[in-house]
C-alpha cells in the first residue's frame, strides 16, 4: 500500500507558541517525552503509545502535534506512524528535546 506524509510546517515556520500549546497537554507530552528518549528515531506506530484515551483522541493529539512542527506522520491507510522531527526541532529551539527528556514520566520534572 503506498504511503503519503502528513508533513507540519518547515522548520523556519515552527512557532514557539504553537510548540508550547501542543505540549501543554500532559498526554502529548508524553509521546513527545518518549521520542525524545529514543535517539534512534525510528518510525512508532500510533498505537505503540501508552496513552489512556481513546483512538479517535490519539489521533487528534498527533495531529496538534504535527501541525505544531513536533512530529511527521506517515498514512499508510489503515495506520499511521509517527517520527520525532529531531533535527528541526533542535535547529530552531535548541535544548527543547533535552528539556522534555529531564521531564519524569507523570510531567514533573526532577529536582
Amino acid at each position: 500500500m503506498a504511503r503519503r506524509n502528513l508533513v507540519g510546517p518547515e522548520v523556519d515556520a515552527l512557532d514557539l507558541g504553537a510548540v508550547f500549546r501542543a505540549l501543554a497537554d500532559e498526554n502529548r507530552r508524553s509521546v513527545m517525552t518518549e521520542l525524545a528518549a529514543d535517539r534512534s528515531d525510528n518510525e512508532r506506530g500510533c498505537n505503540s503509545f501508552n496513552l489512556p484515551i481513546s483512538k479517535q483522541t490519539q489521533t487528534h493529539h498527533f495531529r496538534v502535534l504535527r501541525e505544531a512542527g513536533l512530529v511527521d506522520e506517515i498514512d499508510y491507510g489503515n495506520r499511521k506512524g509517527i517520527r520525532l522531527r529531531r533535527a528541526d526541532i533542535e535547529k530552531r529551539f535548541p535544548g527543547l528535546l533535552m528539556l522534555l527528556g529531564s521531564e519524569s514520566p507523570g510531567g514533573t520534572t526532577p529536582r
